[in-house]
């Protein structure tokens, strides 16, 4: 008992760690697969029990008609996974596992012509509404439309001539053709709509992760450029003054020396360049770091709310603010699946509070903290700052506090 009891626990706990395009996946599946024994008990199992009493040749030939039967859906169980990777792209469909469901198929179309035939008014051609279908689902997702449509009439025709060979006459010999193309038809709106509406929602997944790596790959040649810029002038003036610093003295000039105390002082110019550019990299604009932020979670799809003042603050409170609400946008943006997220930002009795609460929050075990939150701790303590982090229900809150008192005492500086 205890073990089942675990047992359940790991699938809720399995199922609450995935994410939402994760649940539409599975359960896209899992309907299928549904579907299959669905038709088996209601299109494969009743019109045999209505059939009623028959001699025992028919009652053998049903019940290997079931037994056929359950193992295509089976089979047919087993294929719609690597069918549904083959249509969202993610593998290659293998045809040769269509053999065996196709030999069941052909298997079962006989054994269903030949009761029909040896029961002239049975119900027996009603069985083609289930039979075909264990192959038709996983078909219809590796084959374009107008080729499985063409298929699904091939087989009318071929269920005709089998039911026809089999010596079925009359509405038994006209029933098969219309019933096979009429489930080749209901299969199409049933199965490829949701397939199609997953693989978009995959796709718009996928454009997402590459436009957040374009975003980083841009900043880094951004910074690139910037530095280049900054040292690239600077570098070339103390090569130079270095070769005539070089050539000067070998020839005893005194005038070496003024052009080494130049490369010196060029030397500390490009220092304090770096600095600078270093420190405006790593400062943070609140006012603009909110306005980016919302503007990416929309982006993004994700509702985005921001309310309370970001002006009036020291210097240091912004920039250590401002990293805060970068570093959460870029966990609501790798993290979970957030639809809405919004960031207050509060001053009362000499502190500062920033909140940053999303939803879309795998319940799942506490993970090992990242250098991102890590860091941003090392910043806001010289300040005398905290940072909290709560999980309420599916949702992330993050907490920084900031006091306006240890940042004047600081000069309202924040060390980079």
């Amino acid at each position: 008992m205890l073990g089942r009891i675990r047992r359940v626990r790991g699938w809720r706990r399995r199922w609450r760690e995935r994410s939402r395009l994760q649940k539409m996946d599975l359960y896209s599946r899992g309907t299928l697969k549904v579907m299959l024994w669905f038709f088996l008990l209601t299109w494969g199992v009743l019109p045999t029990l209505a059939a009623g009493t028959r001699d025992p040749g028919v009652s053998a030939l049903s019940l290997a008609l079931l037994a056929v039967n359950i193992a295509q859906c089976v089979l047919g169980a087993r294929r719609i996974d690597p069918a549904y990777d083959h249509y969202l792209g993610h593998a290659v469909f293998p045809r040769r596992l269509l053999v065996a469901p196709v030999v069941l198929l052909a298997v079962t179309t006989a054994l269903v012509a030949a009761l029909a035939a040896l029961d002239a008014k049975s119900v027996f051609p009603l069985l083609l509404m289930n039979l075909p279908i264990a192959v038709m689902i996983p078909y219809t997702l590796i084959v374009p439309i107008r080729t499985f449509l063409l298929h699904c009439l091939a087989y009318a025709a071929l269920t005709t001539c089998v039911f026809a060979a089999a010596g079925a006459r009359g509405g038994q010999l006209l029933a098969p053709a219309p019933i096979v193309m009429a489930m080749g038809a209901l299969m199409l709106p049933t199965v490829r709509p949701g397939a199609w509406g997953l693989r978009n929602m995959w796709q718009a997944e996928e454009a997402k992760d590459v436009q957040a790596r374009l975003a980083v790959a841009e900043e880094r040649l951004r910074f690139g450029r910037d530095m280049h810029d900054v040292l690239g002038r600077n570098l070339a003036v103390i090569a130079l003054k270095s070769e005539l610093a070089v050539e000067l003295a070998e020839r005893g000039r005194p005038e070496a020396v003024a052009q080494m105390v130049e490369v010196q002082r060029i030397a500390r110019e490009s220092q304090r360049e770096v600095r600078e550019l270093v420190r405006g990299y790593r400062e943070a604009d609140l006012a603009v770091e909110l306005d980016g932020a919302q503007g990416v979670l929309e982006a993004a799809g994700i509702d985005c709310t921001v309310s309370g003042p970001a002006d009036g603050l020291p210097a240091g409170v912004q920039s250590a603010l401002g990293w805060a609400v970068r570093e959460a946008t870029t966990n609501v943006l790798r993290h979970g699946n957030a639809r809405s997220c919004a960031i207050r930002l509060t001053a009362a009795d000499a502190v500062v509070t920033l909140v940053v609460e999303n939803d879309g929050v795998p319940d799942r075990a506490p993970a090992a903290p990242g250098s991102g939150l890590a860091g941003l701790r090392e910043r806001l303590a010289p300040m005398g700052g905290t940072l909290e982090t709560a999980r309420p229900g599916d949702s992330f809150r993050l907490t920084v506090t900031v006091p306006l008192r240890s940042v004047a005492e600081l000069g309202e500086e924040v060390s980079v």
